[in-house]
């Protein structure tokens, strides 16, 4: 392909992109003899006749929306065509490299120097926005950074321009996944403020490095925009109360592009914008009452964290079961979730486009404050013959039938259960509080097909959070005839997270039964008397019966 000429008349040089729906070409304009960039539609070659009408109407229509755009910092497009059957996109060569490139090779992006390439994405923004045109995919692979210090925005290629008859299907949600707004992945529609969260999440990915809602799929991805707030970032400096206002889920509530340039303007020049306090978030007061009892220990996310604990933001405790978070509240309503997603790749840039058919069978998610824990009052022994709870537990031990249908034992009449999320099926069961705990957590839609592997990923998260934190054991195992694993390990919980403060152990078991629901059993306690819990561990998992 390299040296071939385009419409008989641009020369192609060295491919300088590629995604999974196209490429980008250094090209010479044999007419003008000027150097330019060229967008050919890879994509084009494998799909029906049907698609590729799809994809030339939007090929013509991100050529229309950056002709709309008259501002230095849009990339400017000189032409569109079809060449051996297929779009292409003749475009302003901008020598230099993504934002996405810049943090990959140097990490992170000075604050500074993020705000001040943010300025420019927004200006580019505003210019779009007065032209009627929404971008609707900002992200760190569509920012470039020329040689010469220019920011540039690019690749309009899912845009959206006033008065123009949509080209996708009812239903779809079409952008990277990583920074699509709440409203968007709602199903709701557009409006510059979804660009401006766009902007918000690529910033924060500049200063820190990794996107803000990034999880292990592209749908627990857009859980985690609708559902969870952003960690605190770490490296933002004068830029962080900026990003925090952007990504604030109620559009509504978000910063309009003129405050935003104030904002920015202010942070490039190394100074906390005063306008950003009032969009940071107020605790609320009445949003989590917290039980007349002692907090429990540190809580690392262990598999129960997957399936829908709530996180604290600091690096190195988790919330509770038991009281009043220390940082913002998460919450991930999973459970019966029935979607079908598709995932295509973007056309430059390897970004995600995810058309999504539906979210859930109640059509749809909320978004709240996490619901206060409640104390259930545990039911009495199941006796199953005059001796004990199970004819053949050990002595003390007693045998519940959860109001969820599953049946658990326990070491005494005295251990409580605690239900914390009714939605997510999370429950705890403690005879001190929290200072020992059984955990149970069921999933009938995880995230992984491999309790390894689910629990190998859990690890790396919380190796990364707890204090001292040491694996003890990660194996795989059989149990019940199914494919299982278990995980073990030890940290130290901080006096400033809870009443326990000290080294704990923790163990966690994991498998998937016949009917595809994930079910992960867990225990912790002080490490001092791990060798008691280790052992009533086993027992637990002898006398557990699913619904």
């Amino acid at each position: 392909m390299q040296g071939s000429l385009v419409a008989g008349r641009y020369r192609l040089g060295d491919s300088i992109g590629s995604g999974g729906m196209g490429r980008v070409w250094r090209a010479h304009d044999e007419v003008l003899h000027r150097a330019v960039a060229i967008k050919e539609l890879t994509a084009a070659l494998y799909v029906s006749d049907s698609e590729q009408a799809t994809l030339l109407a939007r090929t013509r229509a991100e050529a229309r929306a950056a002709a709309r755009i008259n501002h230095s910092a849009v990339v400017t497009v000189h032409d569109v065509l079809e060449h051996d059957g297929r779009p292409w996109i003749v475009m302003e060569l901008v020598e230099g490299r993504s934002l996405a490139d810049a943090v990959r090779e140097q990490e992170r992006v000075d604050p500074r120097e993020a705000a001040r390439i943010g300025l420019w994405v927004l200006r580019a923004l505003r210019a779009a926005h007065a032209a009627g045109v929404l971008h609707r995919d900002v992200k760190p692979g569509n920012v470039l950074l020329g040689r010469d210090g220019r920011v540039l925005l690019t690749d309009f290629g899912i845009a959206q321009i006033d008065g123009d008859t949509a080209i996708t299907r009812t239903g779809e949600v079409v952008g990277s996944v990583d920074y699509l707004a709440p409203e968007r992945v709602r199903g709701h529609d557009p409006g510059p403020s979804s660009d401006l969260w766009a902007l918000g999440a690529t910033l924060y990915t500049a200063v820190e490095g990794r996107s803000p809602f990034r999880r292990t799929s592209p749908l627990t991805t857009m859980q985690a925009v609708v559902e969870e707030e952003a960690e605190e970032p770490r490296h933002a400096g004068p830029l962080a109360p900026v990003i925090s206002a952007l990504l604030r889920k109620d559009p509504a509530t978000r910063p309009d592009a003129e405050r935003t340039e104030q904002m920015l303007a202010e942070a490039a020049e190394g100074r906390r914008p005063p306008a950003a306090q009032e969009y940071v978030p107020t605790q609320a007061v009445d949003a989590h009452v917290p039980l007349p009892r002692e907090t429990g220990p540190q809580s690392p996310p262990t598999a129960a964290a997957h399936h829908g604990y709530p996180q604290s933001s600091g690096p190195t405790a988790v919330q509770t079961p038991y009281g009043p978070p220390s940082g913002p509240v998460r919450r991930r309503t999973r459970g019966r979730m029935i979607a079908l997603v598709t995932v295509l790749a973007a056309l430059i840039g390897g970004g995600t486009a995810v058309v999504l058919h539906q979210w859930d069978q109640d059509g749809g998610t909320t978004v709240g404050p996490s619901p206060t824990p409640t104390t259930t009052p545990t039911t009495g022994p199941t006796r199953t013959d005059g001796t004990d709870a199970a004819g053949g537990l050990p002595e003390g031990w007693v045998r519940r039938t959860d109001p969820y249908g599953f049946t658990i034992v326990l070491p005494g009449e005295n251990w409580q259960r605690v239900v914390f999320d009714e939605a997510t099926r999370q429950v705890d069961y403690t005879p001190d509080g929290g200072k020992h705990f059984i955990r149970v957590a069921a999933d009938d839609s995880p995230d992984f097909d491999d309790p390894y592997e689910h629990l190998s990923d859990i690890d790396q998260q919380i190796g990364q959070r707890l204090v001292d934190y040491r694996r003890v054991g990660l194996e795989r195992r059989v149990y019940r005839d199914r494919d299982s694993a278990r995980l073990e390990y030890s940290w130290t919980a901080l006096a400033k997270d809870t009443e326990f403060p000290g080294p704990y152990r923790a163990i966690d078991q994991m498998y998937i039964s016949r009917d595809g629901v994930e079910y992960a059993i867990y225990m912790a306690s002080p490490a001092a008397d791990w060798a008691t819990t280790r052992e009533q561990f086993e027992t637990v998992l002898q006398g557990w019966r699913e619904p």
